[in-house]
């Protein structure tokens, strides 16, 4: 292990699989103790054993991101637990709802809004202080090439990655002078649970040639990219694994 996040204290939302998990295991490898939180026990508790077997301290708590004072809590107990909290991921999100808006079901249309853009909001509302006790810190907000670029039938999720950019800007001003960086990972077509009724893992992506769809895995090395930068680092950047334009 190169232990290059040793002595730091991470957070990681939707960490009970895919993405989330891939990334709360490789900053346990660095030295990172981990905060794993999504909404099924059984998923982070497992993450947790898994990190602990390493050597590392590791907190499960559940948790829904569209719910502000459960988030607040389970802020303050990682917090309190770990002894404070240098490292953010907002991963947790995703999107159900795909029709037309004047065909669409409104409650799913804002359930994605509250989970994708206010679930980013809330979590990176609770750790700035913390981070600001510790000196700094770094917030890493996983975006989509789909907050970038209008589309068809999937506004909800394109309107709220595109509020999760506008907020990783917005927070990139206001944190610089508390030594926080605040940037966005788009990871670009990925094989999860989520995304299995759409994407063959290690195929051509149906729609984009250049295109080809990722591993939770393929997304670790951009994340530790940035959650290995300085104070001095970027910030308030877009960094993409896409292979096309995305804005």
């Amino acid at each position: 292990m190169s232990e290059r996040l040793n002595g730091k204290i991470a957070i990681v939302t939707g960490a009970g699989r895919g993405i989330g998990r891939a990334i709360a295991l490789e900053f346990a490898r660095e030295g990172a103790n981990v905060c794993v939180t999504a909404r099924r026990e059984a998923e982070i508790s497992a993450v947790a054993d898994e990190i602990r077997a390493m050597g590392r301290s590791a907190v499960s708590i559940t948790c829904d991101v569209a719910d502000r004072n459960a988030v607040a809590a389970m802020v303050a107990s990682a917090a309190d637990q770990l002894g404070g909290v240098h490292i953010l991921v907002n991963n947790a999100g995703g999107g159900a709802e795909r029709n037309k808006v004047a065909d669409d079901d409104a409650a799913n249309w804002s359930r994605v809004i509250e989970v994708n853009l206010m679930g980013t909001y809330y979590c990176a509302r609770e750790a700035i202080p913390h981070m600001r006790s510790a000196g700094g810190g770094t917030i890493i907000n996983v975006g989509s090439g789909m907050g970038h670029q209008a589309t068809v039938g999937n506004s909800s999720y394109n309107a709220a990655k595109a509020g999760v950019w506008m907020l990783t800007r917005c927070l990139a001003l206001e944190a610089w002078q508390d030594n926080i960086t605040v940037n966005e990972l788009i990871p670009g077509p990925v094989y999860t649970e989520l995304t299995s009724q759409i994407f063959d893992p290690e195929q051509p992506h149906p729609a984009f040639a250049s295109e080809w769809v990722k591993r939770p895995e393929d997304v670790v090395p951009l994340a530790m990219f940035l959650a290995t930068q300085t104070e001095k680092g970027p910030t308030g950047q877009s960094f993409s694994l896409a292979r096309r334009p995305v804005s």
